[in-house]
């Protein structure tokens, strides 16, 4: 797996990997990632394609899953002590 591009974020890092004909857009904050995984062949412009899915909105959403993911860890946290 190899990194082909990285793009600016001011909340979470967002690292974009090539391999096995899929691209995976990783997302990282915290003790947290997200990844999210493509074919190759689903995309008309390449590695273009995956900048054009990751828009404002779906970055809105990135943001919204880490939040609820903090929750859940936090819960489950408690729960065990």
């Amino acid at each position: 797996m190899r990194v082909i591009a990285e793009l600016p974020h001011p909340e979470f890092k967002v690292s974009i990997f090539y391999m096995n004909g899929k691209f995976i857009a990783k997302f990282e904050k915290g003790v947290f990632e997200q990844t999210y995984k493509v074919a190759e062949m689903d995309l008309t412009d390449g590695v273009n394609s995956v900048f054009e899915l990751l828009d404002e909105e779906f970055m809105k959403t990135v943001a919204k899953r880490f939040e609820e993911m903090l929750t859940d860890f936090r819960a489950t946290y408690k729960r065990y002590n």
